[in-house]
């Protein structure tokens, strides 16, 4: 029977080793620091000479981009936040599934926030064309790769030789 969930990146199977998370954790510590980076330099361009000198729409991507940026980082820290309170962990498997689904729902924002903030950048730096294809390039590319690539290529036991 075809189960929906099967695939499903969020879903940590029953059969995980309930004890560990040191893979998960390690997951979260890199998208959390690559979450917190973007957000740090999102927060300080306003206070840039140049800033003020941007379109109105720019302002408004920037806005977006600064917004989905921190949106991912609530997201990514909202686990950590979600142990500390229900200290000790009655159901292990039922956080891991937690945290995995905080983990792919942040991705989103994240992939927002890195789009916009790529092409705001690169209009800056070139122009508005040229960052437009970029933005969908970055776009493309990490929607591929975040989700596109698990799915259609999932994690399999290798064939058994005979």
């Amino acid at each position: 029977m075809f189960d929906p969930r099967a695939n499903d990146p969020s879903v940590v199977a029953a059969t995980d080793d309930p004890n560990s998370m040191s893979e998960l954790l390690q997951e979260l510590r890199i998208v959390l620091q690559g979450a917190q980076l973007l957000t740090g330099f999102l927060i300080v361009l306003p206070f840039s000479e140049r800033f003020s000198g941007i379109s109105r729409f720019e302002k408004g991507m920037f806005l977006a981009a600064m917004l989905s940026t921190l949106t991912s980082l609530i997201l990514f820290s909202a686990p950590a936040i979600h142990h500390r309170l229900q200290r000790p962990l009655k159901n292990r498997i039922q956080f891991k599934n937690y945290v995995s689904r905080m983990m792919v729902l942040g991705t989103v924002p994240l992939w927002l926030g890195v789009t916009l903030a790529t092409q705001l950048a690169v209009s800056e730096i070139v122009n508005e064309l040229i960052g437009v294809v970029v933005a969908v390039v970055v776009a493309g590319a990490s929607a591929f790769v975040w989700w596109a690539a698990p799915l259609l290529f999932p994690n399999r036991a290798p064939r058994a030789e005979t």
